[in-house]
């Protein structure tokens, strides 16, 4: 009997945790895993590099979906989703995260009757305001199997009445930081104002800043940017494809911006390792505020909410506003680290996970 497992990615941090679920998947007998792509990150460094570099099984099939709105993006991909799965018949449909790719995919499933893995299950950062947050809650409710990389995710599941298919997992995320740890390689970067190579400076700060709330508008975009150019050190900056002309129309402005580094978007690897070798990372991401976490490097989280509560203790990630003054008060609190400390499990969630989507679909 063959198992058919069909694992639906959009996003770099859902190529990211698949790989390190993927590689256990492979060596399980009678398992076949087709990844479906939906095209969410489209941008060859924003996507096919990470398949390349984490040796990722090519997709299936890419769909090809981005750009829009979320109810177009997602309807789209409904779509496009339904099909694949009526042709493909998989037994179990596992899905990462919180995108419009998850939505589409888990709703798409829901509908036909196949079983859903919904792994970052109960992750809440409850706000209503959110996009992520309505992904997140409306994928739990329709999943088969709920799997969580905290036991406070666990707890929030167990709140709206979901224990009874949720369980601890913990975060392939922190897997894949741990494994990829020591094949990072020191990132070659290249400046996105002039096409040149840059040099990465002995000391730096890492920062991703791309969410529309802190760069959608001048005000935003100048506040974050003051605060990177009064850094005792240069600032890296992976500037995200949709924030570059906004960037450049800054810098093109006037100011002085000699101690930012405004690169290109960097692949998984490089990413680990500008993690692991920052003074402080500066970040509205939520993966970034984990993989900081792991390492032990101070992190300042640009957002209104909290979405990893559990990184939030001892001065370890603080919450600031895309302004000079609050970004800099945040990054000022000194951190304390204790290695005990492991909310996110013991860097073996992916055989957990694919031990969970194996026996769901045996069980059909």
């Amino acid at each position: 009997m063959t198992v058919k497992i069909m694992t639906v990615v959009g996003a770099r941090p859902q190529f990211i945790k698949a790989a390190v679920v993927s590689h256990v998947l492979e060596n399980i007998e009678g398992v076949e895993e087709e990844i479906v792509h939906t095209g969410q990150h489209y941008d060859a460094n924003m996507s096919q590099t990470f398949f390349d570099e984490l040796d990722i099984p090519e997709p299936k099939v890419n769909l090809g979906v981005s750009g829009g709105s979320h109810g177009q993006m997602t309807a789209r991909m409904l779509e496009a989703l339904e099909s694949e799965m009526v042709a493909r018949k998989p037994d179990v449909v596992l899905l990462y995260g919180d995108t419009n790719s998850t939505l589409a995919a888990a709703l798409a499933a829901a509908k036909l009757h196949i079983p859903i893995v919904h792994v970052e299950a109960g992750a809440r950062t409850h706000s209503a305001t959110n996009p992520e947050e309505i992904n997140r809650i409306c994928t739990d409710h329709v999943a088969t199997k709920l799997l969580a990389c905290t036991e406070d995710n666990l707890e929030n599941l167990r709140k709206e009445n979901l224990g009874a298919r949720a369980e601890f997992s913990g975060d392939p995320m922190y897997d894949a930081f741990v494994r990829y740890s020591s094949a990072a390689q020191q990132p070659v970067l290249v400046s996105i104002l002039d096409g040149e190579t840059v040099e990465l400076p002995e000391e730096f700060y890492y920062v991703t800043c791309h969410r529309e709330e802190n760069t959608g508008t001048e005000e935003a975009l100048g506040g974050l940017l003051d605060a990177l150019c009064a850094f005792d050190a240069p600032a890296v900056y992976p500037v995200h494809p949709r924030n570059r002309a906004a960037v450049r129309r800054r810098v093109e402005g006037g100011g002085d911006f000699s101690n930012m580094l405004f690169v290109e978007p960097v692949g998984y690897l490089e990413s680990v390792y500008l993690v692991n070798h920052a003074k402080q990372v500066v970040t509205d991401s939520g993966g970034l505020q984990r993989e900081a976490f792991y390492a032990g490097v101070k992190c300042t989280t640009v957002l209104d909410f909290e979405v990893w509560p559990e990184t939030m203790i001892d001065g370890r990630n603080i919450l600031a506003k895309p302004l000079r003054e609050s970004i800099l008060a945040a990054m000022s609190v000194s951190q304390k680290v204790d290695a005990s400390y492991r909310p996110f499990g013991d860097g073996k969630a992916a055989e957990r996970i694919a031990k969970c989507v194996v026996e769901l679909a045996e069980r059909i």
